[in-house]
């Protein structure tokens, strides 16, 4: 209930008001709130321009209405909130003003038990801006505070007595500075963006994507012309990969932010918004699909003998890559088993993509020999999730559709497919193809040990819920992987 004006002037400091997105949430809601309707609600992304017409204010009324984020874990700013907590406890009136839905703001209100009102947009008047500051004369007069983000709070902020921001855009800083008002208490919770990019475009996942450049190693093609085809490619298919996981990330905020590592994923934590995810997928697409189009014409220009029948079959891959994962994202990963047929897939993919940029035929060895090494890839992944998981006290992966009972049985499918590429591999090693390309024959047998025993490893690593649920991490940082990964090279070296 709103304080009376004899109660407000009876209070010690003046009412304070915070701001929600931006501010007390470093996400903002309305994002949030579409991104949640793309993901459990899809076709209802085209009534949006429709309600758009209707106003702002309508529009996040019709899509609080369509969904209901989850208050409780959305990314708080912890220095204010703690901040709040201690005003609270003073018995200080405090207002949640918010430019968000009412029933999105009243949720947070309750979840929080913080506030003595809440000040919010009513699907008529969106309470931005000026609109807001006449709701606070109304409200409180001249006796207010308040703390905000971003330009649309500067009146405000000029307005009140003892101005606060939180985690300040540049533009409200330089906007403030430039009207002389000294913020009384900043509270910065951010990471820079050096940091949360790279994170965001999962740069180690780039690893992957040497598999491109498997199908002209292992024919020892050395031709300039494919090599620099295959760079291309390389980039093109991390472009793409990235934007990818930035979809993926976007439409999965509210899961992860219940899960207790993903949640510190750049923007389920709020350290990069929505609209700038959004942005950097649309640029990484365009210039995935511009190289793509230059690998036939650098790989003609350099080495005009190489030139590919066919140009574009590259293109035809990272296309149905694309597509597969988006399909990932948004269904085939809740369906049991099939998530991890797909899964395995996209590796294969990368290497149909190396084929296909440059020209050389993926041997039927390599193409099985991938099919079972990365399937067991797969299931250690998903073996580690609910490993992890079991040693939280649940029983069933959030999204996934497995259960912490499927332990055995899955384990008992990964390991069999990990031996099955070594299976593989030694009838590639005996058969008279290996000889057509090697010297040194049976020195390739020195890998199937090799081999055996990094795939052991990895399932008795993740067996003892040390694997942090991504085979690629544990390859690229453990020690002994990178070891042995170096010795099945000198291996290889020393059979030509």
């Amino acid at each position: 209930m709103p304080l009376s004006a004899t109660e407000i002037d009876t209070a010690a400091l003046p009412v304070l008001c915070v701001d929600l997105d931006g501010t007390l949430v470093k996400s903002d809601t309305l994002h949030d709130s579409a991104l949640a309707v793309a993901r459990h609600h899809p076709l209802a992304l085209l009534k949006i321009p429709s309600w758009l017409l209707q106003g702002k204010a309508a529009l996040k009324r019709h899509l609080a209405a369509t969904v209901q984020l989850d208050v409780a874990h959305l990314p708080y700013n912890r220095e204010l909130l703690q901040y709040l907590q201690q005003q609270h406890s003073t018995g200080r009136p405090i207002y949640l003003a918010t430019a968000a839905d009412a029933d999105t703001a009243h949720r947070v209100a309750a979840h929080l038990g913080l506030f003595t009102g809440v000040l919010a947009s009513d699907g008529q008047l969106n309470l931005a801006g000026k609109n807001k500051l006449a709701a606070f004369h109304a409200q409180f007069g001249d006796n207010f505070t308040y703390i905000g983000n971003a330009m649309p709070d500067l009146t405000l902020l000029e307005s009140c007595k003892e101005p606060m921001v939180a985690n300040p855009t540049p533009a409200l800083r330089a906007a403030l500075r430039k009207a002389r008002v000294t913020p009384a208490r900043t509270f910065d919770e951010t990471v820079s963006p050096l940091k949360a990019w790279p994170k965001a475009i999962r740069l180690h996942q780039w690893a992957k994507n040497v598999l491109i450049f498997l199908p002209l190693l292992l024919a020892h093609n050395w031709t300039p012309g494919i090599l620099a085809g295959a760079a291309l490619a390389f980039l093109s298919f991390g472009l793409c990969a990235s934007a990818t996981y930035i979809v993926n990330d976007l439409l999965d905020l509210e899961a992860d932010r219940q899960h207790p590592r993903k949640r510190r994923r750049p923007f389920a934590s709020g350290d990069l918004s929505a609209l700038s995810g959004i942005a950097v997928i649309a640029l990484f697409l365009a210039t995935s699909l511009a190289l793509a189009l230059l690998v036939p014409i650098v790989i003609s220009a350099i080495s005009p003998d190489a030139s590919l029948i066919r140009p574009h079959h590259f293109l035809l891959w990272l296309g149905i890559y694309l597509v597969t994962t988006l399909a990932y994202s948004l269904r085939l990963k809740r369906s049991v088993l099939v998530d991890v047929i797909v899964l395995s897939g996209l590796y294969t993919v990368r290497i149909i993509a190396g084929s296909a940029a440059t020209g050389i035929p993926v041997s039927t060895w390599l193409a099985g020999f991938s099919i079972f090494f990365f399937l067991s890839l797969a299931f250690v992944k998903r073996f580690a999730e609910l490993e992890n998981l079991s040693e939280r006290g649940g029983s069933t992966a959030g999204g996934r559709g497995y259960h912490v009972s499927d332990i055995e049985q899955l384990r008992s499918f990964g390991t069999a497919s990990g031996y099955a590429s070594v299976v593989v591999l030694t009838l590639y090693i005996s058969n008279l193809d290996a000889a057509q390309l090697y010297h040194h024959t049976a020195r390739l047998w020195l890998l199937v040990p090799v081999l055996l025993l990094w795939i052991s490893r990895l399932w008795f690593t993740a067996s003892r819920g040390q694997l942090d649920e991504d085979p690629v991490v544990y390859a690229i940082t453990d020690r002994r992987s990178l070891f042995l990964g170096v010795l099945v090279v000198l291996i290889v070296l020393s059979a030509l």
